[in-house]
């Protein structure tokens, strides 16, 4: 990761190599503290968050589902998030932002709540996170031999640090194994997403996702389903099995980092073609209209960072 020049940190801005905690921080030792993943893209107006508000909510909403306080409002995190893309003069196609909240240095054992809540914004220029090549060609995906906690397991809806391990776990295993990423099953065997983006597939001319039963919601997700309804496509939110999808005609991967990342193999089966199917590209290349602000139907997802 390239160092960028500012974070901020607990409401001021400090130089990237400064912004340190401490090794007994709470957060460390037990796993709570919740994260999201915002992207600023560089248009012809100067760089412009997509849907900034939605991302910075959700983070106060895994925090609330996780008891935690994040002592900073919507608007003051946005405002925040602006700043920082601002100062740090980042001169790239795209910037990577990850606002987070976490518990800091004071307490330990389990309990948590008289522990002090530390909440950042951090960013920096990031290429596409499973490789331009991924984008164009498509990647291979594995399914992970581990399943998606369930939801009597954890608190599956937050974007929480902790739900990540199994993520980790997951990733690592697929990589292992000659593949780009991993696709973790529901606890009955059903699709529920990636190590860190939703799942889509296509079947018969129709656009199909697992609903967010035992997922994070997304919001990537959502906007492709937008964009997919827009186009005309029919869109089925369902449970897919494991079989649907190795004779799926297209599938994919959509999130923050992800953008839409075509798939070409599923455990060692060709997907349709083998290589990035048509609907799969003329939504990415949708995708892309609209987050780097040549779509003006979807310009009211776009925050300008210089206010036009």
């Amino acid at each position: 990761m390239d160092a960028a020049k500012y974070i901020w940190m607990n409401g001021e801005f400090v130089a990237w190599h400064d912004a340190k905690v401490h090794v007994l921080s709470h957060t460390i030792h037990y796993g709570n503290g919740v994260i999201e993943g915002t992207k600023a893209y560089k248009t012809k107006k100067g760089y412009a968050i997509f849907r900034l508000n939605d991302h910075t909510k959700r983070l106060k909403e895994s925090a609330k589902m996780t008891l935690i306080d994040i002592p900073y409002s919507i608007d003051e995190m946005n405002r925040a998030q602006i700043q920082l893309v601002k100062m740090n003069e980042f001169t790239g196609d795209n910037v990577y932002i990850r606002p987070f909240a976490f518990l800091g240095y004071g307490v330990m054992g389990v309990y948590h709540k008289n522990a002090p809540v530390e909440t950042v914004m951090s960013a920096w220029e990031w290429g596409a996170y499973l490789g331009e090549e991924g984008l164009q060609k498509g990647i291979k995906l594995k399914i992970a031999s581990m399943n998606r906690p369930s939801n009597t397991s954890n608190m599956g809806k937050a974007k929480a640090t902790a739900n990540y391990l199994n993520s980790q776990m997951a990733k690592y295993e697929a990589i292992d194994c000659g593949y780009d990423e991993a696709l973790l099953l529901d606890d009955q065997g059903y699709v529920a997403e990636a190590s860190g983006a939703s799942f889509f597939m296509v079947a018969d001319g129709v656009l199909i996702t697992p609903p967010s039963d035992n997922a994070l919601i997304s919001i990537s997700q959502k906007t492709v389903i937008e964009i997919a309804q827009d186009l005309g496509i029919k869109v089925e939110r369902r449970k897919i099995s494991r079989e649907e999808v190795y004779i799926a005609d297209e599938a994919f991967l959509t999130g923050t980092a992800a953008e839409i990342t075509p798939v070409r193999i599923v455990d060692a089966r060709e997907i349709g073609n083998g290589s990035r199917g048509e609907m799969t590209e003329k939504l990415q290349s949708a995708y892309f209209d609209i987050v780097f602000g040549r779509n003006e139907k979807y310009a009211h997802y776009l925050t300008y960072v210089d206010g036009c």
